[in-house]
Formats: structure tokens, C-alpha cells, sequence
């Protein structure tokens, strides 16, 4: 090697250790704000499971469901939204999108995904996914076409996947942007508590049309469960860098570990192995849904990071697609604190490269007092 180029290669490796200190991930909660707060007044009693999303043209959609008449499960509910068109600086009124009526099983959210090339945004959820005092379940789905201002009519795609029971979620639905099956929308999430599992849904044309895709089910399948059997349930999807799709799943009887269950798919969603499934001791785990979130080569993950009790919501971040994690994490919240979803906004903007939002439930007393958004700057600390 002559002395030029050893030179140059140097010069290289000095650049870009330098570039990744300057960009040196050290978080700040830049501004929180309360969008929900459950009083028990007016027409609902508990806000719960919230989702957040960017539109394609730039705006912040909040999504959560607003429960009638108590902060159960099964119950009517409505799905309330927020739209915000400043990167969450200031909300609109809460706008109820789909209401149930009174079911006695209403609805559960669910998935919202955006297709970048149609600029549609869907929300997809179940209505009777408990099957309690009804008899088929079904997955529902509603659509924005002008960034969230209007919804079309619910469509039920039970025609198409079937009626078992499928909770989609909660977090987000993706759009691949790279091989295998770029453009297809994949949206993940669980079965019923006895033929539970990770199950996927896909479409290949925007939505028009959906399919049954990979699965991963429990052990036993179809039967009561026992504590740490194998159950793997409430699910976020993420693309990574390979275009393989990693999904960071609930492990809901703690089955070898307090901890989180990572599956893999090679091709856009089509399978789950069992190959690629691994156990992430590093992510403990209170069996809750959590968030999970790629951007600008950094995997960020976010729940309460406690292995008993739904309390510390913190946010970790991966350098190595989550093979490792770093060892320094960002408390978000050290009180109680339960479901959370992630989003960034996808631009050239270097403004937008220094954020993520993070929409979690969080409380004094109780996880399920308010829902709470957190626009967190990725860099603030330095």
C-alpha cells in the first residue's frame, strides 16, 4: 500500500470516528404534553392504547381509544384522534373517528400504517376480538385520504382474511421500502389469549386487497395456558437496514425469561421461523405492549423497563440492529407507566433527523391515567 492512500485511509477512520462523536446519541425531552386525561367525565371513562404516526405530507396523527364506560377491555368504545400540523407543538380538538356503539366487545386498536406513494393513512382494528356475548370477530379497517382530516366508512376485511379473532399491534403497520417486496404494507399483532401467537397481514395493492401472511403460534396452540408457556403476542414490526423485518414481541407468560421476544422475517412478512426467533435478556419486561422504532441506522425500543411491575418507562437505543444494546438509557417517566408506540418523521430536514416522539400511558397512581407525548431530541444531552 503506498503512502497516499494509507494516508487517506486514515484520514478516512479519523473522519468518521469524529462524525460519530459529534452525532453521539444522548436524548432530552425537548416538550411534553398531556393529550388525554381520563376523568371518567363526559362520554368516556379511560383513554388507553395509544399509536402515533408522521402522515407522508408532514402531519402528526395521535390516536388512542376512548372507553365508554369503564377502563376495561371489553366494553364500547370510540377511537379518538388528535392531529397536529407544527411536529406536535399544538393539537386539534379530539376528534372521535369510529364509534362502536354499544357493543358489549367494542373495538381494540390496533395499527395505523401509511402508503407513502398513495398517501393514504389506515387504521386498522378488531371489533369482537374477545368473542363475549357475540360470536364472530371481525378486522375492520378505516381510511384518511386527505392527511387526516376525514375518514372514510369502516370496511370489514374479514371477507378476505377470515374470522379469527386478530388484534393488530398496537403501534404502527409498515410500508417495506427495500427488497424482498418493496411497497407491501405488513401489519403484525396477536390472536386470542388461548390461539394466541404473532400473525401477519399483508397487501400488496395499497389496501385495496389483504392476505394472511407469517405466523409464529403458541405452545400449547388452541388450549389454556399455564405460566411460561411459550405465547408470543401483542407485536411492533420494524424494517431493518437488510430489508428483513424484525419484530419486537410480548412475551405474555414470561416463557424463558422476563424479557422480550425478537423475531425475524426474510421475506416481507410471508414467514415467521422459528429459526429466527432469540430471547433479549437485556430487554426486561413486565408483559406489555411496547415501542419499537428504526431511524438514521439506530434501533430505539421504549417500555417499562422493570420485569415485574408496569413502572419506568425508559428508551434504549441499538447501534447494531439490536444484537447488543448500548449501556446507557433514558428514563422517561419513573413512576407508573404502561403502553408506548414511536415515530419519526422521515425527511432530509436535519431538523427532523434529531427527533423521535414517543406517546406512552403513563400515571402518578396508575399507568392508565393520562396518555402523554414526549418529542424527544436525540441529541440534546451532549
Amino acid at each position: 500500500m503506498d503512502l497516499f492512500l494509507y494516508l487517506r485511509l486514515i484520514w478516512m477512520f479519523l473522519l468518521a470516528s469524529a462524525l460519530r462523536s459529534e452525532m453521539q446519541i444522548k436524548p432530552l425531552i425537548y416538550d411534553e404534553q398531556l393529550l388525554w386525561v381520563s376523568n371518567g367525565a363526559g362520554e368516556v371513562n379511560t383513554y388507553r392504547i395509544p399509536l402515533l404516526t408522521f402522515t407522508s405530507r408532514g402531519s402528526l396523527l395521535a390516536f388512542t381509544e376512548a372507553r365508554k364506560d369503564s377502563s376495561g377491555d371489553i366494553g364500547a368504545k370510540f377511537i379518538a384522534m388528535k392531529r397536529s400540523i407544527d411536529r406536535g407543538a399544538t393539537w386539534s380538538p379530539t376528534s372521535f373517528i369510529v364509534d362502536d356503539g354499544i357493543l358489549v366487545d367494542g373495538l381494540n386498536l390496533g395499527s395505523v400504517v401509511v402508503d407513502e406513494q398513495t398517501q393514504s393513512v389506515m387504521l386498522i382494528y378488531s371489533l369482537c376480538f374477545h368473542q363475549y356475548q357475540c360470536s364472530t370477530s371481525s378486522t375492520m379497517l378505516v381510511e384518511s385520504l386527505d392527511d387526516g382530516l376525514t375518514w372514510n366508512a369502516p370496511r370489514n376485511l374479514s371477507v378476505q382474511l377470515g374470522v379469527k379473532s386478530f388484534a393488530p399491534g398496537p403501534g404502527f403497520g409498515i410500508q417495506k421500502r427495500l427488497s424482498p417486496a418493496a411497497g407491501r404494507l405488513v401489519v403484525c399483532g396477536h390472536g386470542t389469549i388461548e390461539g394466541d401467537g404473532v400473525f401477519c397481514i399483508l397487501s400488496d395493492d395499497h389496501g385495496r386487497t389483504w392476505r394472511n401472511g407469517g405466523s409464529l403460534k403458541s405452545i400449547p396452540y388452541n388450549q389454556p395456558k399455564q405460566s411460561q408457556d411459550f405465547n408470543p403476542d401483542e407485536c411492533q414490526p420494524v424494517e431493518m437496514q437488510d430489508g428483513s423485518i424484525m419484530i419486537n414481541v410480548r412475551n405474555q407468560n414470561n416463557y424463558h425469561c422476563h424479557c422480550r421476544m425478537v423475531v425475524r422475517s426474510l421475506d416481507g412478512g410471508e414467514t415467521l421461523p422459528v429459526e429466527e426467533l432469540r430471547f433479549d435478556h437485556t430487554l426486561v419486561d413486565p408483559v406489555v405492549a411496547a415501542g419499537a422504532l428504526q431511524k438514521e441506522e439506530v434501533l430505539y425500543f421504549s417500555n417499562p423497563a422493570n420485569s415485574q411491575k408496569r413502572v419506568n418507562m425508559t428508551l434504549r437505543w441499538s447501534l447494531t440492529n439490536g444484537t447488543t444494546w448500548e449501556n446507557e438509557a433514558m428514563q422517561i417517566w419513573a413512576g407508573p407507566s404502561g403502553y408506548s408506540s414511536m415515530t419519526s418523521l422521515v425527511s432530509n430536514s436535519v431538523e427532523d433527523k434529531k427527533y423521535i416522539y414517543l406517546i406512552y400511558e403513563k400515571g402518578h397512581k396508575e399507568s392508565i391515567e393520562t396518555i402523554s407525548l414526549a418529542k424527544i431530541h436525540l441529541y440534546g444531552g451532549r
